[in-house]
């Protein structure tokens, strides 16, 4: 929604109920990604469960209750785990970057290894598709990718946290540079845009000036009509972004 402030933007998740090969949850988990460019958080709205994390500084677990809010930055691989009607309010910065491509799942080194490789693996059936279909392809998504987080879990008992990371850190990259481009197009129009509008007014009022108040607005937005669509840790409810 291109008028929450600060370039955020927000939508509701339902952390899947799929119970995970590791049997981590006991109901399910999410599917463990990073982000590259954007930060995260969590605010729980019903249920119960956790965010694992694993960042340079290491593997942590956060218990997550109504109430409770968690947030990590880019880099940082997180897996959202389900013990019961787990339900968050999500925010990310850089509103329109992570729906156009921001994350990066943790499969297997031959996966990640291939940029054609990994794009099949992560493309879910699109329109035509059955929501079944849909469905058991975000499971055998979710899988793989806890595949190579066991992968990553193994390296980091080996290596270390910082170490292990690095390979998935350079993969990272190589999957996104030909996305950043349009990135870059659309967070100078909407994050950057903002930010240097915040600039001038703040400028204006230290000469005493307030102009920008005569410009102030409103905006409203409705979640999307649309079923919840099946996203990295469970099923999204979604309000529109920047383009």
């Amino acid at each position: 929604m291109s008028g929450l402030p600060g370039g955020v933007s927000v939508s509701n998740l339902r952390v899947y109920d799929w119970p995970a090969p590791d049997g981590v949850g006991l109901a399910g988990s999410g599917s463990p990604h990073l982000h590259v460019v954007s930060s995260e958080a969590y605010v729980v709205l019903r249920g119960s469960g956790s965010v694992h994390t694993l960042g340079p500084a290491g593997f942590a677990v956060h218990p997550l209750q109504p109430g409770a809010v968690v947030s990590f930055g880019p880099g940082v691989v997180h897996r959202a785990v389900n013990d019961g009607d787990l339900e968050v309010l999500v925010l990310m910065s850089n509103a329109g970057l992570p729906e156009a491509g921001d994350a990066v799942l943790t499969f297997p080194d031959s996966v990640l290894a291939d940029p054609a490789a990994y794009r099949a693996a992560a493309t879910l059936p699109g329109a035509g598709a059955s929501d079944d279909e849909i469905a058991a392809a975000a499971r055998r998504r979710r899988d793989l990718a806890l595949e190579g987080y066991a992968q990553l879990g193994e390296a980091v008992d080996r290596v270390g946290a910082a170490a292990a990371l690095k390979p998935l850190y350079d993969a990272s990259t190589r999957i996104v540079r030909t996305l950043v481009p349009r990135w870059q197009d659309v967070w100078t129009r909407t994050v950057y845009a903002e930010t240097e509008t915040t600039a001038g007014a703040l400028e204006g009022l230290i000469r005493g000036v307030g102009q920008h108040l005569v410009r102030g607005s409103v905006s409203a937005s409705q979640a999307s009509p649309m079923p919840r669509r099946y996203g990295m840790c469970g099923r999204l409810q979604t309000w529109p972004t920047p383009a």
